[in-house]
């Protein structure tokens, strides 16, 4: 990595909840050698301090507030452990009420204002490999290698459920693939920078893909292999 921000890379992986992103993104910056950033995390962490703290997930001014002032570090050593005011929350964003709420969390400008910010900061630190559902069109418009991950929302809500029952034996699969959909529309109708592809964006459809398959197949964008 050079010293000038204007020389590091920027590759934008957006979609949907369930499309795989971080763990695809995160695979992909291992092997460049890249800084790794899951934004989604970051919007986790406010909708679980805001659930933490009792306040209504309807109150945008309060939520908006809380997120100004909280303090979120992402430490890298560990396959990114999340911090929220020097509490230790890697395992609590992951919660089934945390999924339920963050896509309203999210909607909030004044929410997006803030993270993007400090996106943008975690950006300037080197070569860097982003994931979220904004970054291609909102956080990092200038990358130049934009993807974005879909998949059947049966097959993303599978992947959930396979993740979530883990930990939460009472949920069922309808009730993932209900908050799925439910999460897919709030994001992509939302005024402020919705969920969409980016106009220069390469679509991946990893339905029946394996996340070596798809890892590989971006891996070869990056390098020019767009066959």
């Amino acid at each position: 990595m050079g010293n000038n921000k204007d020389n590091y890379r920027q590759i934008a992986i957006d979609g949907p909840a369930g499309a795989g992103k971080s763990t695809i993104a995160r695979m992909i910056a291992e092997k460049l050698g890249f800084y790794y950033l899951d934004t989604g995390a970051m919007y986790r962490a406010v909708a679980y301090k805001a659930l933490a703290s009792g306040i209504s997930l309807h109150d945008e001014h309060r939520v908006a507030d809380l997120a100004r002032h909280l303090t979120i570090q992402l430490d890298h050593s560990n396959k990114q452990s999340v911090f929220c005011d020097g509490e230790d929350i890697t395992a609590k964003i992951r919660d089934v009420q945390v999924s339920r709420a963050v896509s309203t969390v999210a909607s909030y400008p004044g929410v997006r204002e803030r993270l993007v910010e400090l996106q943008r900061l975690e950006a300037q630190k080197g070569n860097v490999v982003m994931d979220g559902r904004d970054i291609g069109t909102h956080v990092l418009p200038g990358a130049k290698i934009k993807i974005f991950l879909t998949a059947s929302p049966e097959e993303r809500a599978h992947r959930r459920y396979q993740e979530i029952s883990k930990t939460n034996h009472d949920i069922s699969f309808e009730q993932v693939l209900a908050d799925l959909e439910k999460r897919d529309a709030l994001d992509s109708q939302r005024q402020y920078a919705p969920l969409k592809p980016a106009e220069d964006a390469i679509i991946v459809d990893t339905t029946g893909l394996t996340i070596e398959g798809v890892v590989t197949k971006i891996i070869e964008i990056i390098r020019g292999d767009r066959s």
